[in-house]
């Protein structure tokens, strides 16, 4: 029996949807959520991520600011300009695409983010609060997404055996993180795990997370089992009009045959990212807002 395939397309237009209406009472109260992206370089591949991310922003009604400098922009100049968006009550995240140019330094870059606005939960104080089970970090999208997933389609971790194929720290660590918090058992294998088959075939849900196509092959998933891909590589495609497609860690075809759910690549994991940047953003305004309410309150009470 074939799998039934989660669409992150669809999910993700639920949650667009769902966070129109979050932005319209905001906005109504007197804030506005507001998103700056910040691109160093020309690569087009950033280029299109962070048009894409912009494009959704203002869907759902949030205030977007793109700023676009040269390959060439001192580190400084770049820290410069996060200091200005971090004072800016206006904006309420700040994502800066990597990778970034060989004159910055992406972690100064990253630690310079107000963790307050940190989208993209990659600053360590956002990362240390997630680890340590504290529910209102700002967690990474992509696993927050995969989470939303889980639960969007009544596949929810608690009681399972969760397997996770990658240790990066943009999805694997904080994946392994976010299912430990809903009461999921937690494996996370990597290159170096004996007898990684037989790992993943205990998985309830498998989660794959290493950036090499088929990776996951259907001996190496239990009749069943969920199975989630996060997973995006380009290979060469003569047929297609710009001559690559992308795939995923997963056999897609043979693993279908054997999970109960399964992801496509692409139109699974990756909508559900920019989602979750967007809900993120919501999440920091209403913070920013019941702040600033409190602050009001104890000036009028003073």
């Amino acid at each position: 029996m074939a799998a039934k395939l989660i669409s992150g397309t669809d999910i993700a237009k639920t949650i667009r949807e769902e966070l129109k209406d979050r932005v319209r009472e905001l906005s109504a109260s007197g804030t506005t959520p507001g998103l700056a992206t910040v691109l160093v370089g020309e690569d087009p591949a950033s280029r299109l991520y962070v048009g894409m991310k912009g494009k959704a922003a203002a869907e759902v009604g949030i205030h977007s600011r793109q700023v676009t400098l040269d390959a060439d922009t001192p580190e400084a100049e770049l820290l410069a300009l996060i200091d200005e968006l971090n004072a800016d009550p206006a904006i309420h995240g700040i994502l800066v695409q990597l990778p970034l140019p060989d004159q910055i330094d992406d972690r100064k870059v990253l630690v310079a983010i107000d963790p307050a606005k940190d989208v993209d939960g990659f600053h360590p104080i956002n990362v240390g609060a997630l680890f340590s089970g504290d529910h209102t970090a700002l967690a990474p999208c992509t696993p927050k997404g995969v989470l939303e997933m889980l639960f969007r389609t009544g596949n929810e971790p608690e009681g399972k055996r969760c397997v996770i194929v990658g240790r990066s720290n943009i999805v694997g660590r904080p994946m392994a993180s976010l299912l430990i918090r809903h009461h999921g058992t937690v494996t996370v294998a990597h290159s170096r795990t004996r007898d990684l088959a037989g790992v993943c075939r205990e998985a309830d849900i498998l989660v794959a997370a290493v950036g090499r196509p088929g990776t996951i092959t259907a001996d190496m998933v239990k009749p069943g089992a969920v199975v989630i891909d996060v997973g995006t590589t380009r290979v060469e495609a003569p047929d297609r009009p710009r001559g690559f497609r992308v795939v995923g860690d997963v056999d897609f075809d043979a693993v279908s045959e054997v999970a109960s759910w399964i992801t496509p690549v692409p139109g699974g994991v990756g909508p559900m990212t920019i989602a979750m940047l967007l809900t993120n953003t919501v999440e920091a305004a209403a913070r920013s807002s019941e702040q600033g309410a409190a602050q009001g309150a104890e000036r009028a009470g003073a």
